[in-house]
């Protein structure tokens, strides 16, 4: 049976460990300094080629990272709020940062017009993008539309891969998919037409077939560019809150997208699943049964900063001290201020998008 991981959203891996062995990847293991929430605690769980990133930060040599949006809604959920962390990160520790509007990939696989994502971007994703962190200060951003060096690219590189190849990497290879890819595969390796240097993606663990199929087209043009290959960083998905994988829109009431209205979040946040025993004596007596639990899950991922304040939530709902509902209404007061921040920052960064560092293309 052919192992996939599907970037489109069809398939998901039956567990982190075994999509670690079947793929080939390195787990994390405080590879880089001062790590973020997300790498501290075990939410970023895997990556390719991370020391030579880690090097690069060490011993101050240049690098980049590198992400892109796809502006095919007006609403972002929190796998890329985590992406949006980890650029942040590297961002912070003196990566080139690179986001692009990935408007050619809309076209092709959302059936997203060109002038339409260009105008989803600019009102809503790049803002959204700013209001969680990314400094807009140190980016460079550009449309897939104006990056001719991308196209360029992207035609070359698709005389490196056969059609069998490229259904062993994506299980499908439909015409729209397969110059998506191959465009991201330019988009990957585009800072290096400037200056060869490594460079890192950070992302949900469903974009690793775009890494693998960008490190064997470097391998296959290493005589003409002699580009690094990219190194890979991978977090893991915030789980439904239903208990499920991961969080999908096919599960409307059990997903939080942003901007979402905080009463819907709160009734969502209020029928997830929970660690609690099935009697208060019961609770008390045993605890709860953390690893079950949707809202701390939430509290670990993306509300609670502070280690110290995490593990004391921990360490109460483990003993009994606290109950479920008592994790839930914590989880409610935590998201309220985090979706109020997000707002504020969202319409201040909407007021900044013409100061903006866009490659101009001729």
């Amino acid at each position: 049976m052919k192992k996939i991981i599907d970037p489109w959203g069809a398939k998901l891996p039956e567990s982190y460990e075994k999509i670690v062995k079947d793929f080939g990847l390195e787990q994390y293991r405080d590879n880089f300094p001062e790590p973020n929430r997300l790498m501290r605690r075990g939410v970023v769980f895997a990556g390719r080629d991370m020391n030579i990133i880690a090097e690069a930060i060490k011993h101050n040599k240049p690098y980049y990272v590198l992400s892109g949006i796809m502006p095919s809604n007006e609403k972002i959920h929190l796998g890329t709020k985590m992406v949006v962390e980890n650029i942040r990160y590297f961002q912070e520790h003196a990566a080139r940062t690179y986001v692009l509007v990935a408007d050619l990939e809309a076209a092709a696989t959302r059936g997203v017009s060109l002038e339409e994502a260009r105008k989803t971007a600019l009102e809503f994703h790049i803002p959204a993008y700013i209001a969680l962190g990314l400094n807009p200060e140190k980016t460079i951003f550009y449309f897939q539309s104006d990056n001719k060096d991308v196209m360029h690219l992207a035609y070359e590189f698709s005389k490196k891969i056969t059609l069998n190849e490229f259904r062993a990497i994506y299980g499908i290879a439909d015409p729209g998919r397969i110059m998506s890819a191959l465009t991201q595969v330019g988009d990957i390796l585009y800072p290096q037409l400037e200056r060869r240097m490594p460079g890192i993606i950070p992302v949900g663990i469903d974009q690793d077939p775009h890494i693998r199929l960008t490190r064997d087209i470097v391998n296959r043009t290493k005589e003409k560019y002699k580009f690094f290959a990219p190194a890979g960083l991978y977090h893991k998905y915030t789980p439904s809150l239903d208990g499920s994988f991961k969080m999908s829109k096919s599960k409307p009431d059990s997903m939080i997208e942003l901007p979402e209205d905080i009463k819907s979040v709160a009734k969502k946040i209020k029928k997830a699943i929970s660690g609690g025993r099935d009697t208060l004596e019961e609770h008390r007596k045993l605890g709860a049964v953390i690893e079950k639990d949707m809202c701390y899950e939430l509290l670990k991922m993306h509300l609670i900063e502070d280690d110290e304040e995490l593990k004391q939530i921990h360490d109460d709902y483990a003993s009994g001290k606290l109950t479920s509902g008592e994790i839930k209404d914590i989880a409610c007061k935590k998201m309220t201020i985090f979706m109020q921040e997000f707002a504020h920052k969202l319409n201040k960064a909407k007021s900044q998008i013409n100061k903006l560092n866009f490659i101009r293309f001729s």
